[in-house]
């Protein structure tokens, strides 16, 4: 199997600001095994980066010639760059249901009509321009982007503007005494769930989090993100978190995402499946996966100008995978 890449620049419709930072474009990565195609998202905070991504390919030995071969073909990726290891595994599985002539949806037995609706995200800006960001939107769900001194002035403008269903992301940006301070006061404003509110390896802070929360009948479900990334920690986080956030390009892929949900239901936990900023290829790839989760993020298409493949459609949040072969996606 020939291994082969072509870097992006992804334009942003908006600049995109969270706790880490602001940009305006992405510099991803696509990744091509033979006829499959997967996509590595270079993201900062993550220590990736375009040309680091391009160097971990450049490593990469021979992956051999058999895509049915899934374990030994990973097994084979080095140790690096979890985007280009994810991006790998995703063209792998589009090259495998496409000598299957089936979507993966089929090949993993699920249901295509099952998919949760999508949230859409508000990036971090003055309270009023959240607001208006988020009723313009239209979209009946919400992924608020927090991690400043105005967290709470931006979730009640936000609330103010919108009937919405809500989810808040931290992005790490709070210390245990902020988080303790500040989750009572969005009880009110009636949230589906918290999103990373800690640092990403204070695993203990979610323990110490929860049992405060609950002496004081705070009743917001907190989900893990950057502190879970594959199917170990999901396991040092059961007890302490009511969800994680499924990513494949922090996981290293599809195979270690359904790994991630496994091991997260076997815990009575819930799951969010979510995407960096992608295009089409890597978010479609990881909506084949949805029908297995209660919550999805897989706004990744709807926040940039120049996608450069066709893949999972939107009627609004509500997600239509494509029936093509592997992935689905069509080059535009």
């Amino acid at each position: 199997m020939k291994l082969h890449w072509e870097p992006i620049t992804l334009d942003l419709k908006t600049t995109f600001r969270v706790a880490h930072g602001a940009s305006d474009q992405r510099h991803n990565v696509l990744v091509y095994l033979d006829d499959g195609v997967g996509e590595a998202a270079a993201v900062p905070y993550y220590g990736e980066t375009q040309a680091g991504i391009i160097e971990y390919l450049k490593s990469v030995p021979d992956l051999g010639d058999d895509p049915f071969d899934m374990d030994a073909v990973l097994a084979k990726r080095p140790a690096g760059s979890r985007a280009a290891r994810s991006a790998i595994d995703e063209a792998l599985h589009d090259l495998w249901g496409k000598k299957l002539g089936q979507p993966l949806y089929k090949l993993f037995g699920l249901n295509p009509s099952n998919l949760p609706l999508t949230s859409f995200t508000i990036g971090m800006n003055e309270p009023e321009v959240m607001a208006e960001q988020a009723k313009a939107s239209g979209h009946p769900v919400l992924k608020i982007k927090l991690g400043s001194e105005k967290d709470e002035a931006i979730v009640k403008a936000i609330r103010t503007a919108t009937n919405s269903k809500l989810r808040v992301d931290a992005n790490a940006g709070w210390s245990r005494e902020q988080a303790l301070e500040i989750i009572p006061r969005l009880q009110e404003y009636d949230l589906e769930f918290i999103e990373q509110p800690l640092a990403v390896d204070d695993v203990e802070g979610f323990f110490w989090l929860k049992d405060r929360l609950r002496a004081l009948k705070i009743n917001i479900p907190i989900f893990a993100d950057e502190s879970a990334k594959n199917s170990h920690d999901v396991v040092k986080l059961a007890g302490a978190v009511d969800g994680v956030v499924v990513k494949t390009m922090k996981s290293d892929g599809l195979r270690e995402a359904l790994r991630m949900i496994h091991t997260a239901r076997a815990h009575d936990m819930q799951i969010m499946l979510s995407c960096m900023v992608e295009s089409s290829v890597g978010v479609t790839a990881a909506a084949h996966l949805a029908p297995l989760c209660d919550y999805a993020d897989l706004d990744g298409p709807l926040l940039i100008k120049n996608d450069p493949y066709r893949g999972l459609k939107y009627d609004g949040a509500k997600m239509i995978l494509p029936d093509g072969a592997g992935i689905g996606v069509i080059r535009i």
